[in-house]
């Protein structure tokens, strides 16, 4: 199994059967810039429990590597990932924190099998958290791919 690459919008996943739309949140409570943008038109729960997670408006904490499933419609749930330390780069260092990424989709993993869902995203981390796509594909297919989830993700036709 591959990962599969599409052109297309992640948040209009493709495919038969139970979804999750995977993406990277940062740790500090911001919604609001890239891709966020494009959940929030789509719809409004996946911003309202990030908002009311990171106000401890839920059980889990709010920390890097934590994930919240929100379920957006009956077979397809957003997954916000808190894979980014701030905003900001820091003496060089992007926001995007590769370890918390990972621990992340171990979780995404295991829901996805439990649900017998596909994964789907766009290229997570690599937009404003400034990761390297060859890093977080790695991860994807070390954590996803080769645990049977099968991967599909979505880069916005030019």
């Amino acid at each position: 199994m591959k990962i599969n690459y599409v052109i297309g919008d992640a948040t209009a996943p493709i495919g038969e059967g139970p979804k999750i739309i995977v993406h990277v949140c940062n740790d500090i409570g911001g919604w609001g810039r890239g891709f966020v943008v494009a959940l929030s038109n789509r719809w409004r729960e996946p911003e309202l429990r990030y908002r009311a997670w990171h106000s401890g408006g839920e059980s889990i904490p709010f920390a890097l590597g934590e994930v919240q499933f929100v379920q957006v419609l009956e077979d397809l749930w957003v997954a916000n990932l808190i894979g980014q330390r701030d905003v900001r780069v820091v003496e060089g260092i992007p926001p995007v924190r590769y370890e918390a990424v990972r621990t992340g989709l171990k979780r995404v993993a295991t829901e996805a099998r439990r649900l017998t869902a596909s994964v789907h995203m766009p290229r997570i981390g690599c937009g404003l958290a400034g990761g390297k796509w060859e890093e977080v594909e790695r991860i994807v297919e070390e954590e996803l791919v080769n645990n049977g989830v099968q991967v599909t993700v979505y880069d916005l036709a030019t």
